[in-house]
C-alpha cells in the first residue's frame, strides 16, 4: 500500500525579494514524500508551495487542509498505475473540501515521480537527459528604479533576451523613465521587454498607461487590472495597443467549462500558467489545449517553488518545446534550496545530468 509523509519547510531568500505583495525574506512550503510498501527504496517527491495573498489557500490552515486532501487521495492511488491524469478530474469533482491548487500540484507531482521510478522524472525525459533547454525570461525584482535598471542590464549581460519587469507599484513617471532608459540600452530588435502590472490599475488608468507604454515596443503586459472584472478586461484586450496576458484571472477555475467561459469571454492575447495556482500539470494542459484552440498564446511561470516544484514545472513546459521565453528563472533565489541538477546558462534553464539531487536538507 502507499504511504506518505508531509514535510513542512521554510525557504530562505538569498536577498530581500521585492514583489507586488511586499518584501519577501522567507517562504513556507510543504513537501510530499510518497512511497509504497512493495518498493521500499522508491520515493516520489512533490511540493505544495502556496503564496499568501495570491493563492486561494489559507496558510494558517493549510497543513490541516493538506492532510485532509491527502487522506482523500491516498486510497485512490491504488486504482491503477499511471491513472492520475485520466482520473484526477473525476477525483476533483468528488472532492467536497476546499479548492487547494498547490496541494493538487504537489500530489500529482509526487505520484508522477513515483510512477516513473522515483528519479525525479515527471513527464519529459528529453529535458531530464540534458538534451533540451528552455528559454526563460530574466526577472527584475521590485526595487528603486536605479536598482531595477542595473538588474535589467545584468540580466542582459547574462544572456537573457527577454526581460520581465513588474510595474504599477512605483511612481509612474519614474517607471516610464526606467523603460525609456532600458529601451535606449536594449533596442527592440535585440531584447523583449515583458511587463507585469499585477492588477495595479483601474480600467481608465490602464487605457491611458497602455497608450503611453506603446512607445517602448512592449512584448506583453500581464494583468493590467485586477481579476474579476470580466467585461472591463475583455474591452481592454480589444482596445490595448499592447498584447495582454491573463495571470491572476485564471485562479479558481478547476473545471473545463469555467476555463472555456473565461477565455471565450475575455479573448486575451496570452495566458500565464502557474501550476501551483491552477491545480497542477493536468490543469495546465487543459488550459493550453483550450487556449490554442481559441488562438490564444501562453507561457508557463513558476511561483517561487523550490527546485522540486521547479523541476516538475520545467518538465511540463519542455514537453511543448517552446521557443517563447518562459518564467522559470527562480531556482537560484534560496540559501537552503534542495540541491538539484537544474541550472541557468545564457538565458536558458537546463538539467545537468552530471549532477545529482540531494534531499538531505529535508528532515524526513
Amino acid at each position: 500500500m502507499f504511504t506518505y509523509k508531509i514535510i513542512p519547510y521554510t525557504l530562505h531568500f538569498q536577498f530581500e525579494a521585492g514583489t507586488s505583495r511586499g518584501i519577501l525574506k522567507e517562504k513556507k512550503t510543504w513537501f510530499i514524500q510518497l512511497s509504497h510498501a512493495s518498493f521500499p527504496n522508491r520515493f516520489g517527491w512533490g511540493e505544495c508551495g502556496l503564496l499568501p495573498g495570491l493563492s486561494p489557500e489559507n496558510e494558517e490552515t493549510f497543513a490541516a487542509d493538506l492532510e485532509e486532501l491527502s487522506q482523500f487521495l491516498l486510497p485512490k492511488l491504488e486504482v491503477s498505475i499511471k491513472s492520475w491524469e485520466k482520473l484526477s478530474p473525476r477525483w476533483m469533482e468528488d472532492w467536497k473540501g476546499k479548492w487547494l491548487p498547490s496541494a493538487w500540484f504537489g500530489w500529482e507531482t509526487a505520484w508522477l515521480d513515483w510512477v516513473n521510478g522515483g528519479n525525479q522524472l515527471i513527464c519529459d525525459a528529453l529535458f531530464k537527459s540534458g538534451d533540451w533547454q528552455i528559454p526563460i525570461n530574466g526577472l527584475v525584482w521590485m526595487n528603486p528604479t536605479v536598482k531595477m535598471e542595473n538588474q535589467a542590464k545584468e540580466k542582459k549581460l547574462e544572456g537573457f533576451n527577454t526581460i520581465k519587469i513588474k510595474i504599477g507599484a512605483l511612481n509612474w513617471e519614474e517607471e516610464l523613465a526606467l523603460l525609456s532608459q532600458l529601451r535606449m540600452d536594449m533596442p527592440h530588435d535585440q531584447t523583449n521587454i515583458r511587463l507585469d502590472a499585477n492588477g495595479a490599475w483601474t480600467f481608465e488608468e490602464a487605457i491611458k498607461k497602455l497608450d503611453q507604454l506603446q512607445a517602448f515596443g512592449i512584448e506583453s503586459i500581464e494583468q493590467p487590472i485586477a481579476p474579476g472584472q470580466l467585461d472591463s478586461m475583455a474591452d481592454l484586450c480589444k482596445k490595448s495597443p499592447i498584447p495582454i496576458a491573463l495571470d491572476e484571472e485564471l485562479i479558481g477555475k478547476p473545471f473545463d467549462h469555467q476555463k472555456f467561459n473565461l477565455l471565450e469571454k475575455i479573448d486575451p492575447q496570452f495566458i500565464v500558467l502557474k501550476p501551483s495556482l491552477v491545480g497542477g500539470l493536468g490543469q495546465c494542459n487543459q488550459w493550453i489545449k483550450m487556449a490554442e484552440d481559441l488562438g490564444i498564446g501562453w507561457w508557463i511561470t513558476s511561483m517561487l517553488e523550490s527546485n522540486v516544484g521547479l523541476n516538475a514545472i520545467a518538465q511540463l513546459t519542455a514537453q511543448y518545446r517552446p521557443t517563447m521565453a518562459q518564467g522559470l528563472g527562480t531556482g537560484q533565489i534560496y540559501k537552503n534550496n534542495v540541491s538539484s541538477p537544474l541550472e541557468i546558462l545564457s538565458g536558458e534553464l537546463l538539467y545537468n545530468p552530471k549532477k545529482v539531487w540531494d534531499f538531505s536538507t529535508l528532515s524526513v
